[in-house]
């Protein structure tokens, strides 16, 4: 039985791994300018391959991440729904579940486009 404290949890863990997600894509950009600036200095073999794997890595955790969020996202969706067929639609934690599902959706939206 889904109850309002579930959908509290829910909607803070899309938050977070929204969060997460964004600390990801911003560490491959920062990894990327970094290696860049590595091989256009000419630094020595083994620490440009090195970085190559750091920047690799931090590449390999976007996807795992989106999954985690598209998971994320289905079971805040079902624990909305459940409260909604229980007749529970008032308060504030279901203005902040349904925004975050709407920016979560967009955020979907934006990098398939």
């Amino acid at each position: 039985m889904a109850t309002v404290r579930n959908l509290k949890i829910k909607t803070s863990s899309c938050k977070r791994i929204v969060k997460e997600l964004h600390s990801y894509e911003k560490e491959v950009d920062r990894e990327a300018a970094k290696t860049a600036d590595m091989k256009e200095k000419g630094a020595d073999p083994y620490d440009l391959k090195q970085q190559e794997n750091v920047l690799a890595e931090s590449r390999m955790m976007i996807p795992d991440c989106r999954k985690r969020l598209e998971a994320s996202l289905a079971d805040l969706k079902g624990t909305l729904a459940e409260l909604e067929e229980a007749n529970e639609k008032e308060g504030p934690e279901f203005e902040d579940a349904r925004s975050t599902i709407t920016e979560v959706e967009k955020l979907f939206q934006t990098t398939e486009a």
